[in-house]
């Protein structure tokens, strides 16, 4: 089965940008207009974030959003066959603050949010960073398509740990020194293990690993964003938040990663996830006296 997906996702590739741009148009059109995939996830969420604009507004960034979304699964797909001089005509990145705290010997991580196209992201950090590139990823359900995504993310040398076989393998892969990257606002699978704050002025959890784990390793903190720049062209942008993040507080890290996302998400709306479920999980009044770290006070529940 492997062998069959990947051929016909492999001749897929081959197809010039301007027919597969064509078909992401069609996949837009099918998945926002006729299969509505999760719209109402999508609508929810834009209604959150921006309460105060008009409803119309709000629907022209979700079509943004889909065609967005489709058009980066055409182009992870474009991927599989793609040059690597080809590539770089398509994404950049400026490593140099990166590379220095590097050669100071630095283990370093790399936070960021659900930014199209992370794919490409992944791709050229591990082509541009002068230490080892570590990616943690989500195993897809389908084994022939999990494979095809495990090759295709490590095809420049990042070395990959599933989420799930993170607590398992970290010892034996985190050692000497490394980068690391994280998507900093995937969605905790445990509400009451994880450090809960204000985004976008509604109460949500974020994973207390890489604050944690930045602090008592003293790693330095990089955050992350990918712009947009036309369709098809995007730039990464590296901002150090810290070099010594064994300094920082409690939450220090996490709350200030908040506010860089919320930042780069209103710049952007239409270039980021919505259909991820940001606010699945509901506050309840036993997380504020440890789980809370937001400098304002929690929400008041009856």
């Amino acid at each position: 089965m492997y062998y069959l997906v990947y051929s016909i996702l492999y001749l897929f590739s081959l197809l010039p940008f301007f027919v597969l741009y064509r078909l992401s148009e069609l996949a837009f059109l099918i998945l926002y207009y006729i299969a509505g995939y999760r719209k109402q996830v999508v609508m929810d969420n834009l209604r959150i974030v921006f309460p105060n604009k008009p409803e119309k507004e709000l629907k022209k960034i979700a079509r943004k959003f889909y065609l967005n979304l489709t058009d980066s699964f055409i182009e992870t797909i474009k991927m599989l066959s793609m040059s690597n001089r080809q590539f770089e005509r398509y994404i950049s990145i400026d490593l140099t603050a990166v590379n220095r705290l590097a050669a100071e010997g630095k283990s370093i991580q790399f936070q960021l949010g659900h930014q199209f196209n992370w794919e490409y992201g992944n791709w050229i950090t591990a082509r541009h960073i002068r230490i080892p590139w570590i990616g943690i990823y989500m195993r897809i359900s389908n084994p022939a398509l999990d494979k095809i995504f495990y090759n295709l993310r490590s095809k420049q040398g990042t070395t990959l740990i599933a989420a799930q076989d993170f607590k398992k393998e970290a010892n034996d892969v985190l050692k000497g020194q490394y980068a690391i990257g994280l998507v900093a606002d995937q969605n905790p699978g445990v509400a009451w293990l994880s450090y809960w704050l204000y985004f976008f002025g509604k109460p949500t959890c974020f994973v207390s690993g890489p604050d944690k784990s930045a602090i008592r390793l003293n790693k330095a903190v990089v955050f992350i964003t990918i712009e947009r720049l036309k369709r098809g062209r995007y730039r990464v942008v590296p901002e150090v938040f810290t070099e010594d993040a064994g300094k920082c507080s409690k939450g220090e890290i996490t709350r200030h990663y908040r506010d860089y996302l919320e930042e780069r998400i209103r710049r952007q709306p239409d270039n980021y996830l919505w259909s991820h479920r940001r606010w699945k999980h509901q506050y309840e009044a036993q997380y504020a006296e440890n789980l809370w770290i937001d400098t304002a006070p929690p929400p008041e529940l009856n």
